[in-house]
């Protein structure tokens, strides 16, 4: 009773409201933070901004994409970073305003296009050339995406090139453009050429103590020990995992039975076609090969009344075009000759002339193959089960060998260099791929000394790296490199030998000499060598160094080119004009590339111009946070 009196009274009423004031406070307490604080990095009139999260998953991915290409060799370091940034943050605001662009001209893409395109995407197909679940769903995981975020970004790919298409078409290289570049990729030209070889120097006189110390220091970078590093690596893969699944009988008889297709080579035929105009000059054609035991008198008959002859090669029914043309081509016997079919390109007349026979590989032939194939799959699923467990357990405060013994882990403690040297210069063994190797080295030395151990991933699989100890690089002292250092002496003197000879030659040419009487007077040996291409190879006498400055020469200018092995000095005799005459293939083929460089260059003028149209607005602290990271 007296509670209740108590409840009643203003200030139990007063007390009640402050509980409830309190409890708000906190329950928002991480909205009422961010009142004020700006979280785009950018923004576009009419589109969703670009957040700061968006653009650090779009910079990370990007930077996966480069370290994949360079097999882990490119390294993001401070200067690196913010132009990546920016130009990560770039290309989601040129996506904004192509999106908006999409938008103002009301462009769709139906769901069906979207599944279409997505099972013809190579990169999600499996060994038997259809779409596979499994990859599609490693590819997500890799890149950090939902399915329903990559099915929306392809969707809005697929409408801006719409849009980019109609921008494209219009791209061409004029003929005498594509004339004026030919002649200039056909050009030849012919030059005197000496050609000095540091192996041909004489032997400089022996050097003193005192310029072998000095050499050594002024060259510390080619005398020193690589930076070496303590570490502890906690690998998981597919490779390391694959002997440890358990494959049943039943599980091969059901990807065998999934994947039998890849199993069945289709039969396969040589088929020769005869396109024709009408159905008359068809049925002469179709009368005169049923007839003919030679197929050149009809390729001539199909010539002169203005058809097109073909050789389709040797192809599978799925193969052909057009269902017509598979039925007739596949239901003629070996030499057989077709009736004519109508399609919408004409009519057509087939000729069988050679027929290989399909076959199947039996499941006994393919039981070990199939075995493996279905471990690396249970492999590269229980890798990703294990993957979170792993992550949490280094984050609770395991080592590197606590949660490699508790997953399943392969450790592996080495003291490396970047290249996966040991101190002795001998590669370390690593259960990984050899092209994945300097990827993970890359992450090996990306991570500070005495960091707490996370898990990386990359074309190595899954790697807890731990860095105990960093031994930096260091000058090896002269008395335990001596001959080194003695031998790079000698071919540094005798390489400067040749380039001051060099040198010479090309000065005396400066002065009004030919190359040919400044060789002869310095008792060098001089070649006439052309008219050669201006590409390598193909028995191009001029080595691929020389070349490029060779073809920038006027005509009797001389040049001097560094080689690796040599130096050379050249003096341009001559240039021979292509002969464009029979070069009516390669015009078109330039013509072609040429319109596709055109089109891309166009694509880019109307993305820029979108956006110069554009209310765009960047967020520069966050850039400059996003370029720190």
């Amino acid at each position: 009773m007296k509670l209740r009196a108590l409840a009643g009274t203003w200030v139990a009423k007063v007390l009640f409201v402050l509980l409830i004031l309190s409890f708000a406070v906190w329950g928002i307490e991480d909205m009422l933070r961010n009142i004020g604080r700006e979280t785009a990095i950018a923004r576009v009139d009419g589109q969703p901004p670009v957040e700061l999260t968006e653009a650090q998953d779009s910079l990370r991915r990007e930077v996966q994409r480069l370290q994949r290409a360079t097999e882990g060799r490119f390294q993001v370091d401070g200067r690196i970073r913010p132009i990546l940034a920016q130009q990560a943050v770039e290309s989601l605001v040129i996506d904004r305003v192509v999106g908006r662009e999409v938008n103002r001209m009301g462009v769709a893409v139906p769901d069906g296009a979207v599944r279409d395109y997505i099972w013809s995407i190579p990169g999600f197909q499996g060994a038997d050339g259809r779409f596979s679940r499994l990859t599609f769903d490693n590819f997500l995981r890799q890149n950090d995406l939902t399915e329903d975020r990559l099915l929306q970004m392809l969707r809005a790919d697929l409408a801006r090139q719409q849009i980019f298409n109609a921008v494209r078409a219009g791209a061409l290289v004029p003929p005498v453009a594509a004339q004026r570049l030919l002649a200039w990729q056909l050009e030849s030209r012919s030059v005197n050429l000496v050609e000095l070889r540091v192996a041909d120097a004489p032997e400089p006189d022996a050097p003193t103590e005192a310029q072998l110390a000095r050499f050594h220091e002024n060259n510390a970078d080619r005398f020193s020990r690589p930076e070496l590093r303590e570490v502890s690596v906690g690998l998981l893969n597919a490779a390391i995992l694959v002997p440890q699944m358990e494959v049943s009988e039943r599980e091969i008889e059901d990807a065998y039975a999934a994947h039998r297709a890849r199993y069945e080579t289709p039969e396969r035929r040589r088929l020769l076609q005869a396109l024709m105009t009408n159905e008359e000059a068809a049925l002469r054609i179709a009368e005169l090969w049923v007839g003919s035991a030679d197929d050149a008198p009809v390729e001539a008959a199909v010539r002169e009344a203005g058809g097109t002859w073909t050789d389709l090669g040797v192809v599978e029914r799925g193969a052909l075009p057009l269902p017509a043309l598979a039925t007739a081509g596949f239901a003629l016997d070996a030499n057989g000759v077709s009736t004519p079919v109508r399609t919408p390109f004409g009519w057509h007349v087939l000729h069988v002339t050679e027929i290989q026979a399909g076959a199947t590989r039996a499941l006994a032939e393919v039981r070990e193959e199939l075995r493996q194939e279905v471990a690396a799959e249970k492999a590269a699923d229980a890798a990703f089960d294990r993957v979170n467990s792993i992550q949490d357990a280094l984050a609770g405060g395991a080592s590197v060998e606590e949660a490699s013994q508790r997953y399943g882990m392969r450790v592996v403690a080495a003291r490396i260099d970047a290249m996966g040297r040991n101190a002795e210069g001998q590669e370390v063994a690593l259960p990984v791929p050899p092209a994945a190797r300097r990827a993970l080295f890359a992450e090996i030395f990306t991570t500070a000394r005495g960091s707490a151990p996370r898990l990386h991933e990359g074309e190595f699989g899954f790697a807890a790296i731990e860095v105990k100890e960093v031994t930096p690089a260091a000058l090896r002292p002269l008395a335990e490199v001596a001959e080194e250092v003695r031998a790079a002496f000698i071919a540094d003197a005798r390489r400067r030998h040749q380039e001051q000879r060099a040198a010479a030659l090309l000065a005396a040419t400066r002065a009004g000499r030919s190359l040919e009487d400044a060789a002869r007077e310095a008792g060098v040996p001089i070649e006439a060598i052309g008219p050669f291409p201006r590409q390598p190879g193909q028995g191009n006498p001029v080595p691929r160094e020389f070349l490029g400055p060779i073809f920038e020469l006027r005509a009797n200018e001389t040049t001097m080119v560094p080689g690796p092995t040599s130096f050379a000095v050249a003096q341009l005799t001559g240039v021979t004009a292509a002969d464009l005459s029979d070069q009516a293939e390669a015009l078109a083929t330039l013509r072609q590339e040429g319109a596709q460089a055109v089109a891309e260059d166009l694509e880019t003028q109307f993305a820029n111009a979108l956006r110069a149209r554009s209310d765009v607005r960047i967020n520069a602290r966050l850039l400059e946070q996003l370029g720190r990271e």
